[in-house]
């Protein structure tokens, strides 16, 4: 039997868990290789300021650690207390990967550790620099294990269903779904590219603050290069998504495209809005796009909205997401084009306050851009928690208490955040970059 308000508070606290764990997850998985390039670019230039920067980066890097493994361990337990049919049909087969994100961590939270207590007791930085490369593929890994879940639901294989019971069991075809290679790359694509961003706006940020330190200037260039680097990646990957969609989940693509009939030579709308009526004013309609993104042709057939039953169309809100998430990534990549380029050719704008309040504005929306992309993920998933075999009202708990729960693990996320902000912000301010160069005596003039 369904209970509606357990399921609407079910996926109301869902959905909060996971917008607050994939801030502290995405920087948990990408800011790990941007440790590891600095460091190595410190070493290979015989330059402090890069080893510096590995190393003020690790320690902000550990609080989101702590915070994330909590909200980890929330999911997990969310997981088993909202969703009890779910994990009861889907626990049997896609466990395994549950358990190898686990093992990453734990992998990469040891070998963290030794590195964040081993600064200054090696001669040969090198050694040292060796213990960043579990931390990073432990960091990648855990994301790419938890991602095979979420492929899982959204193109379920690896089993038959029998009378409502699993049978001919296959772990790693479940795993190795048709939907793991393109979510996964671009999951963990991203997160590169948010880290990057995130840590450049917080170098733009003291440049703007009167802090003209050269650490501050490479800071930027050195962020906004691989920024630069992974919003290439994550075009080439997105394109590959959108023609998994058209292939494997044609609704979703056409729910978010605002495709109502299916056609050949199809366009694809941008922005606009949808009235009551189901009008769509003021869009940018793009001739042969959505058919190019979908099958790579300008005359392909695309699936429309008119191919579903109503009761399988994902909310077609999901329009406006795909719109935060397709314009906040041109943004980046114009931002990031601009700096570079001008860069090398000494074109001085970029070192304008009005260009690098730009780049400070890109830290928070790459980060809003990474909410869009997992409320599209999951909202364009509906009506199904398991496409194709559960429903989303199906999986859930009918228990009557999950809006006492919604408040307080609301509450938890209010102490975590403000927590993690007041901790992050005091031990940098209490031990500022100028100060910390000149203990070391490697401080070199701005």
């Amino acid at each position: 039997m369904i209970n509606e308000e357990a399921v609407y508070y079910s996926r109301i606290l869902t959905e909060v868990t996971l917008s607050f764990h994939i801030i502290y997850a995405t920087i948990g998985v990408g800011v790990p290789l941007l440790i590891m390039i600095a460091h190595w670019v410190g070493i290979r230039k015989n330059d402090n300021h890069y080893i510096l920067l590995a190393r003020r980066w690790t320690r902000g890097y550990v609080i989101t650690v702590a915070v994330g493994v909590v909200t980890g361990t929330t999911i997990g337990l969310q997981l088993s207390l909202l969703w009890p049919n779910f994990m009861e049909l889907a626990g049997n087969i896609i466990a395994l990967p549950m358990f190898m994100e686990t093992f990453a961590f734990f992998f990469e939270a040891i070998f963290l550790g030794i590195y964040l207590y081993t600064w200054d007791r090696f001669e040969n930085q090198y050694k040292h620099l060796l213990l960043l490369i579990p931390v990073a593929i432990g960091a990648s890994f855990s994301a790419v294990f938890i991602t095979i879940v979420n492929s899982f639901m959204n193109a379920p294989q690896g089993f038959d269903l029998v009378n409502g019971e699993i049978v001919n069991a296959n772990p790693i075809l479940a795993m190795f779904n048709p939907a793991m290679p393109t979510k996964v790359s671009h999951v963990v694509g991203t997160a590169y590219m948010t880290s990057a961003f995130v840590l450049a706006s917080i170098a733009a940020f003291r440049l703007i603050k009167g802090s003209n330190h050269i650490y501050h200037k490479k800071a930027l260039l050195l962020t906004m290069k691989v920024g630069f680097v992974f919003t290439v990646t994550i075009l080439i990957t997105g394109d590959l998504s959108g023609k998994y969609l058209a292939e494997y989940q044609p609704e979703k693509l056409a729910a978010a495209e605002w495709h109502f009939e299916t056609t050949e030579s199809a366009e694809l709308i941008l922005l606009g809005v949808m009235n009551d009526e189901g009008e769509v004013k003021y869009a940018l309609r793009i001739p042969y796009a959505l058919s190019i993104l979908a099958h790579g042709s300008p005359t392909a057939e695309v699936i429309g909205l008119d191919q579903f039953a109503e009761d399988e169309i994902p909310p077609l809100s999901i329009h406006y997401l795909f719109n935060i998430m397709v314009g906040v990534g041109m943004l980046m990549i114009t931002i990031s084009i601009l700096f570079i380029f001008s860069k090398y050719r000494g074109w001085s704008f970029v070192d304008t306050k009005l260009f690098r309040w730009l780049i400070v504005l890109g830290g928070p929306l790459t980060i809003i851009a990474i909410e869009a992309g997992w409320w599209l993920a999951e909202v364009g998933r509906q009506p199904w928690v398991l496409r194709g075999i559960m429903r989303t009202a199906e999986g859930a708990t009918t228990n009557n208490d999950v809006d006492l729960m919604l408040i307080l693990f609301c509450g938890l996320y209010v102490i975590l955040g403000i927590g993690s902000i007041v901790i992050l912000t005091r031990m940098f301010r209490k031990n500022p970059v100028e100060r910390e160069l000149a203990e070391r005596k490697g401080d070199v003039p701005s």
